[in-house]
């Protein structure tokens, strides 16, 4: 029996811990995927294929020609379209699939959050009367800012926008997390923010604008997580590797 063979679909940092562990291991073979949405990603410790699949059927094909036993979707937690092919492109190739999700954020003591569904409800809630808004979503979707024009925006995200916003009031910041709390207050103060728009991606790296939110008593339009596709879900690595050893005991004994 040959070795596994495992895709990852990747780009976090979950994904790239995940596969880090799998190529210090000589029991499988590991590729990982990466959208190529990120002008400049991170290096990384295995074999990267850049681009996407162009669909479900390509990628169950994909699968299928290179032989794979294994497909993790460790992707953000809203790349859902990718999810929902990596549902079923699984299934079609007749592969074992896992889903590596970081947990969600839960509200504590002091949060002013209100629920939506996602940014252009986010935007719509902002009501009328302008405001200064940290849109925290990144450049996909900030166009839906044009929607509401008599607010002042701030935008951070690890490329340009392009095109920029077509609003009067907007101000852009290029950075990567993760975040400090001192950060983050230090520039919701400059920004003069009232309202933060942010999607619930749970983990380390951005909550501390979170958490200065909480500080500040500024509120926060949290939105929420479409439903996972019908995987086995993880929520650490150390869990992803434990399903791998359970999923195939035999390959996993061979490298030890």
């Amino acid at each position: 029996m040959g070795r596994l063979r495992i895709l990852i679909l990747g780009g976090t940092g979950e994904a790239r811990l995940l596969a880090e562990a799998l190529a210090a291991r000589c029991d499988c073979d590991v590729l990982l995927s990466l959208a190529g949405r990120t002008e400049k990603p991170a290096v990384q410790p295995v074999p990267v294929r850049i681009g996407g699949f162009g669909g479900a059927a390509a990628l169950a094909g994909f699968l299928k020609a290179g032989g794979y036993g294994l497909l993790i979707d460790a992707t953000h937690p809203f790349a859902e379209r990718i999810s929902a092919n990596a549902a079923i492109a699984a299934e079609t190739a007749s592969i074992a699939a896992i889903a590596l999700r970081r947990p969600e954020w839960h509200r504590q003591p002091g949060d002013r959050w209100q629920d939506v569904q996602n940014i252009p409800a986010a935007i719509a809630a902002l009501g009328p009367s302008p405001r200064h808004v940290f849109l925290a979503t990144g450049r996909q979707g900030a166009h839906h800012a044009e929607a509401a024009p008599q607010h002042r925006y701030l935008i951070r995200s690890v490329d340009p926008v392009d095109p920029p916003l077509a609003v009067v009031d907007v101000d852009y910041v290029l950075d990567r997390g993760p975040f400090t709390l001192k950060g983050e207050c230090t520039l919701l103060k400059q920004h003069h923010i009232d309202v933060i728009i942010a999607k619930n991606s749970g983990g380390a790296a951005t909550y501390a604008k979170i958490e200065a939110a909480r500080l500040l008593g500024i509120e926060v339009m949290m939105i929420g997580r479409a439903p996972t596709p019908a995987f086995t879900v993880v929520e650490t690595v150390e869990a992803a590797l434990a399903a791998i050893n359970h999923l195939f005991p035999s390959a996993m004994k061979r490298g030890v």
